[in-house]
Formats: C-alpha cells, structure tokens, sequence
C-alpha cells in the first residue's frame, strides 16, 4: 500500500500539479506584494496633517470629508445589500424546491448582474435615483446603487456557505423535534457564519474601492454628507486629485489610507466571524 502511495505522489503528472500550483501561488503573492509595496512606497511619503484637517479647501485638500462620506456609504449599501442576500439565499437553499424555475431565474438574473460594468450600475442609478425617484445627486442613491452591485456577491457567497452545512446537522434537528426556522438559525448559520461574513467583506471591499458608479449618483464635491447630500468618498477623492494631475502626491496619500481602512475592517470583520462561529 505504501509503495503505490509514493508511487503516485511521485508520478509526473503529480509533480508538474505541484510545480504549477507553486508558481502560481507565488505568482499572486508577488503581485500582492508589489501592488501594496508601490502604494506604500509612493503613499506614505506624501502622509501630511493638512491632510487630515476638518475641512477641504485647495490647499490642504483635506481627505477628512472624504473618509467620514466612505463609511457612510458603506453603512447605507451593506445596509440594504446584507439582509436582502442574506435573506434571498436562505430561500434558494432552505425552502425553494429543486429544479424550481424561479430559481433558476434568481440564479440566471445573480449570474448576469455579476458580470455587468460598474458604469452600467452608475448609469442606471442615475436615471433611477437620481431622476426618476428625484433623490438628486445624494450618498443615499450612492447606497442604493452600490447595494444592487454587491447584492449578487452576497447571494453567491451566502448560498455557497448555506451548502456548505451537512445534511445531517438539518436532519438531527429535524428529528429532535425542531422547527425550519430554529433549525436555520440555531444549526445551519452558526457554522457557515464565516462564509457568509467572507462575503460581506468582499461586497466591503468593491464598496470602498468604486467610483464610476458614484460619480453618476453620489457626485464629486468635497464635503460632509448626509444621507440627502452630494458628496465623494475616498475613492471618488482620489480619482478627482489625479484626474487633474496636481495632486497625485496627495492622491497616492490617500491610496495608503484607503488601502489600511480596507485592511481594519476586513480584520474586524473576520474577527467578529471568529467570534460568533465560536459560541
């Protein structure tokens, strides 16, 4: 038995899997690392407090604004993007039948909004948000724009997870006498909370880097926002510094920030996931 092992751990076709998934995994490790080592490098240099003073003006070109409007615009999208994919994957795998063919529409149209451009989403939040429903340009129609972008991202994530759970664990709760909701919440989610976190961050990371889609719904000005106002996030920001090209050291500054924002709240995010599969 032992021979056949090594014979097959040593066969050619074995050993050029391995090679390749090496270099592969090398490979993306290294463009990690050169893209986070550029905006560093390029970035941290730049960092200055006129930076981050309250309030904008051309001279310090204050990123302050900016960062207060990214959170907001990422509590608003998760707000709305979060419970309905959440929601909408608990029913494709806990209550929809196989082979249904409104399941296969919902699979059909999450396939398809994936993979449409984020200036198509900015386009229609416009026309919808901004004109039709006359929102105006608003970090609300932002949100809402942003929400249907990342919503497929979550379904997917979520479904995946929900699979993920043995059919067992369903059927002992079933037998103790559970109820389908009880068993969804008590059995089912606890153990595919990371995946469906994993998800969430995903949907938090296209949030914080996008622009196309907000420049046609939230808009460019540099100022604190409500949920009724225009304003740009941080990655607006830094599209409009070096759009212009007198500000790219400013813009590479705030390449940094956005990048270590992205980084804390993925580590809270897991972090959280962490906890709560633990209980």
């Amino acid at each position: 038995m032992s021979e056949k092992i090594k014979t097959y751990k040593t066969h050619p076709f074995s050993l050029v899997y391995n090679i390749i998934t090496k270099i592969s995994v090398t490979f993306t490790i290294g463009i990690f690392m050169l893209i986070v080592g550029y905006i560093i490098i390029k970035g941290v240099p730049n960092l200055k407090l006129s930076l981050f003073e309250k309030e904008y003006n051309t001279d310090n070109v204050s990123m302050m604004p900016a960062i207060f409007n990214t959170l907001e615009m990422l509590a608003i999208a998760l707000a709305i993007a979060a419970p309905l994919g959440i929601f909408c994957a608990i029913y494709l795998v806990e209550y929809a039948k196989k082979g249904n063919r409104f399941v296969k529409l919902i699979r059909l149209t999450t396939e398809t909004l994936s993979g449409i451009p984020s200036i198509v989403y900015g386009l229609f939040g416009n026309m919808f948000f901004v004109i039709a429903l006359k929102w105006k340009l608003s970090m609300l129609s932002g949100g809402c724009t942003l929400a249907i972008m990342v919503l497929p991202l979550i379904i997917r994530s979520t479904e995946e997870a929900l699979r993920s759970v043995d059919d067992s664990f369903r059927e002992g709760s079933y037998g103790l006498g559970a109820g389908k909701l009880r068993t969804i919440f008590k059995v089912v989610i606890p153990p595919s909370i990371s995946g469906i976190f994993s998800g969430i961050i995903l949907a938090m990371g296209r949030i914080f880097g996008e622009t196309a889609a907000l420049i046609y719904t939230a808009g460019t000005i540099a100022k604190y926002a409500g949920p009724g106002d225009s304003g740009r996030t941080l990655a607006v920001h830094m599209y409009a510094l070096s759009d212009n090209g007198l500000y790219m050291n400013e813009a590479s500054a705030a390449a940094v920030i956005l990048l270590i924002a992205v980084l804390l709240l993925n580590g809270l995010a897991s972090l959280i996931a962490g906890r709560i599969s633990e209980q």
